[in-house]
């Protein structure tokens, strides 16, 4: 059986990866781990004075807008704002 051709090695250099985001990763301020922690406790202070105050505070029957148990969203929706700002803290 006859033999096929052998193809020309090409003496070339493997291709080197190369690394994006190379350069050196700063900190945070100050300021942003600041208002992460203080949203994610903001929230939960708001959800416990809601529970604790029997749904009159903060935004409940004594207040001019009555939100009711929307208060509970309001409260996990600040917390989680805070939450997801820890995606981006180093």
């Amino acid at each position: 059986m006859p033999e096929s051709r052998s193809r020309k090695d090409k003496k070339s250099e493997p291709l080197q990866p190369t690394i994006v985001g190379n350069e050196e990763e700063q900190d945070n301020p100050i300021w942003y781990k600041v208002v992460m922690f203080g949203l994610m406790l903001v929230g939960l202070v708001y959800i416990l004075i809601f529970y604790i105050s029997s749904a009159r505070y903060p935004l409940g029957v004594s207040a001019p807008i009555d939100l009711g148990n929307w208060n509970i969203l309001v409260g996990f929706g600040i917390a989680m704002i805070g939450f997801a700002m820890t995606t981006k803290w180093k």
